[in-house]
This record gives structure tokens, C-alpha cells and sequence, in this order.
């Protein structure tokens, strides 16, 4: 006899949990690199509307970036954290609105203060360095 007591179901139970399986809580590469490839070209379209200004518009490209940047955030949440509406009796759908939500105070705070910082600390930049020089 082995040392090992029989599983039963003729150890069929390893097999309902494998990491192919999409319905539990671990993912699969699959999962993980359309994540990944999806996470690249969220990363890489910023980067690119910025460096050749394709957009025009300063503020035009600013809420471009932070669309991107919440779709990206929500990428995160379903192929790196598993997160979805049936898992965990409904707590991970509270932990997203709450993501969400913490999200869009540290954005809109985030641009509220940059606009203020260069609206009060940089009035006579502009003229300083076209006397200066």
C-alpha cells in the first residue's frame, strides 16, 4: 500500500482545478498575455500621442490619457486580479467601485492641483525668460 490515502473519484480532483481551468481564481496564460499584450498598447498609445503630438490640443490629449489610463486599470483588475461580479459572493464587484472611485478623486485632485500650481506659482515665467535671454 502506498503511504498517500486514495483520493477517490479516481484522483480526478487536480484535474478540475488546472491552471487552463477560466472559472476559478487562478488564471491562465492565455488570460495573462492577452493582459499583458492589452496593458503594452495601453502603455504605448499614450507614449506615442505625446511624443508626436498627434493629437494637437493639450487638453484633448490630457483626457486621452486618462481614459486609456482607466481602461488600463480595469485591464488590470480582470486578467491580473481576477476581479468579476460572481467571485468572492459579490466582494470584488464592491472592491472595483471602490477602486473607481479612488480613481477619479486622485485624477481630478491630481489636475486640479497641477492647474493650480500653474496658474499661481508660474505667472511671469514666460516674460522672465524672454527678458532673460
Amino acid at each position: 500500500m502506498s503511504a498517500h490515502p486514495p483520493h477517490g473519484h479516481n484522483d480526478h480532483g487536480h484535474e478540475h482545478h488546472a491552471h487552463g481551468d477560466s472559472h476559478g481564481g487562478h488564471g491562465s496564460l492565455k488570460g495573462y498575455m492577452i493582459g499583458f499584450v492589452l496593458s503594452v498598447i495601453l502603455t504605448a498609445i499614450p507614449f506615442w500621442a505625446v511624443m508626436t503630438g498627434a493629437l494637437g490640443d493639450t487638453q484633448t490629449t490630457a483626457l486621452v490619457i486618462m481614459g486609456l489610463a482607466f481602461v488600463q486599470i480595469v485591464v488590470h483588475m480582470i486578467y491580473f486580479l481576477h476581479m468579476n461580479t460572481k467571485s468572492e459572493g459579490g466582494w470584488t464587484m464592491m472592491a472595483l467601485v471602490f477602486t473607481a472611485v479612488l480613481v477619479v478623486i486622485t485624477l481630478s485632485g491630481s489636475i486640479w492641483v497641477m492647474y493650480h500650481m500653474n496658474t499661481n506659482m508660474m505667472p511671469d515665467m514666460a516674460a522672465q525668460m524672454g527678458g532673460g535671454m
